[in-house]
């Protein structure tokens, strides 16, 4: 039996997840990391944090399984986080800016009338989520940061570029198209570093790293405490690509939607790029064998994250899991209605000025109507994002594949199937996010030969078909738009 570990960086944690060739998760480490805040609608992470929380959890789960000789690793990571380090120390001169961070919103507007070439550059809209500006910010205000990168003696990279960096011992410094896709400085027609973008941002191009497939061998493991010299890495891809191929959304209409941190549906259009008319993203899906698949994407900044803040910030539950539980407690929301835009609106609304607001409150609200209305916002926020996919692509959607940790709650999955009138399909393995990395990683190792093989792996754990009447649907989701409307 060969195995794979599977790196999943994500933005509260980091997870190393053991898979075997027949694509069962064997065993798990998962450790979480501190979040710094240092004013409001800025998210950072220590750049130190996030690495040793990866070698930490990789090294603690090749320990506990000896005997099972690792065959490759594959990474996938929190998207658009930027960090620069000096290509010397491998030391980074600033936290990581986190993809949530708002620092450059007011640089972005700036950047609006050119925001139709950027879009056909890039498939993006001018946004602080992306992490080209990120780049720009620390070169302006860290001190000689500008000079050290003109200097060629600076490197950036997304969070994937960092830690191949750190699990080489600086010998590689490279990225993948999915993860290149979302700076905002690659082009996704001619698949490289663009000039003019890079020119536009004042970013010099001797910081970028070198662009591979999603399959490549990007290197081999050295110097790491705990991690065997040798392992290829390979299977690198931001996570919610990863995601969407390790649901084997491989055709052009299928559409996926992971529930972490914030929600991230992607619909696969095929091998080419597809401009959205309705305010969503145009991303590279994935490279395999020098074939390019694109998808659509609707970010949505908040999902998960409601449900820590009802944890965390409110107090009325004391654990995430019991969201459902207490949501369940009552037939509906009582009239609340809650758009979590705690920070801000993702599409198809891109509105980051927005803030959270729950709206029809009476003296009868409890704590479970503000639950529920948390978990009904999320499903919302998705239905609005599937309806401007629908009409950009021109394909009615069938069915909606789900994962991450928020896909495990049958109340949300069960009230999503009914707001969007089409069946929703949990998998066996709910973190397809490590699994999709594996599976490339697998790909890039000749574990298995094609996507084809990779297919029959794929297993559905539960089914969930719209039971809500149509009528009743439409008259809430007319309240939601009422709520949103206002904001």
């Amino acid at each position: 039996m060969k195995y794979i570990l599977a790196i999943d960086q994500g933005t509260t944690s980091s997870r190393a997840i053991l898979f075997d060739s027949e694509c069962n998760a064997v065993d798990c480490v998962q450790q979480e990391f501190p979040q710094h805040f240092p004013e409001p609608g800025l998210v950072e992470h220590d750049p130190e944090d996030i690495w040793n929380s990866v070698r930490q959890t990789a090294a603690q789960l090749i320990a506990r399984n000896p005997g099972k000789e690792i065959s490759a690793i594959g990474i996938t990571n929190q998207r658009e986080t930027t960090v620069v380090w000096d290509a010397a120390t491998g030391k980074a001169v600033h936290n990581a800016i986190v993809w949530q961070d708002r620092r450059t919103a007011e640089f972005c507007t700036t950047l609006k009338r050119r925001a139709s070439a950027i879009r056909r550059k890039t498939g993006l809209i001018p946004d602080a989520y992306f992490s080209g500006t990120k780049v720009k910010w620390i070169l302006d205000n860290v001190p000689e940061a500008g000079a050290r990168a003109a200097a060629g003696t600076l490197r950036f990279g997304t969070v994937d570029s960092f830690l191949i960096w750190r699990l080489t011992s600086g010998r590689v410094h490279a990225t993948d198209v999915t993860n290149a896709s979302r700076t905002m400085l690659f082009n996704i027609n001619t698949m490289k570093w663009d000039e003019g973008l890079l020119k536009m941002l004042e970013i010099p191009e001797s910081m970028l790293p070198e662009v591979k497939e999603n399959t490549a061998i990007f290197g081999y493991t050295h110097g790491v405490e705990g991690i065997p010299d040798g392992i290829p890495i390979s299977g690198v891809a931001g996570d919610q690509q990863a995601s969407l191929f390790g649901q084997m959304c491989l055709r052009p209409g299928d559409v996926k939607n992971t529930y972490g941190t914030g929600c991230f549906l992607l619909m696969n259009c095929g091998q080419k790029p597809l401009i959205s008319r309705n305010k969503l993203l145009t991303t590279v899906a994935w490279s395999i064998n020098g074939n390019v698949n694109y998808a659509l994407e609707g970010s949505i900044f908040v999902a998960g994250s409601v449900v820590q803040w009802l944890r965390d910030g409110l107090g009325i539950i004391k654990c995430s899991s019991e969201v459902e539980e207490l949501a369940g407690t009552v037939e509906d929301s009582g009239g609340v209605v809650f758009v979590p835009a705690l920070t801000g609106l993702g599409a198809p609304y891109w509105a980051p000025a927005a803030r959270g607001t729950i709206r029809g409150i009476t003296r009868g609200t409890t704590a479970a109507h503000i639950a529920r209305a948390a978990l009904e916002g999320i499903a919302f926020e998705t239905y609005d994002v599937m309806q401007a996919m629908a009409r950009d692509a021109g394909i009615p959607v069938s069915e909606l594949k789900v994962d991450g940790g928020a896909s495990r709650n049958n109340l949300l999955m069960q009230f999503q199937a009914d707001i969007l009138g089409v069946t929703t399909v949990r998998p066996k393995v709910v973190e397809t996010t490590a699994l999709g990395a594996a599976l490339l990683a697998g790909l890039g190792t000749g574990i298995w030969k094609d996507t084809a093989e990779l297919e029959n792996h794929w297993q559905q754990e539960r089914r969930f078909v719209p039971q809500m009447p149509r009528e009743k649907a439409a008259d809430s989701i007319a309240r939601w738009h009422r709520a949103i409307d206002l904001i």
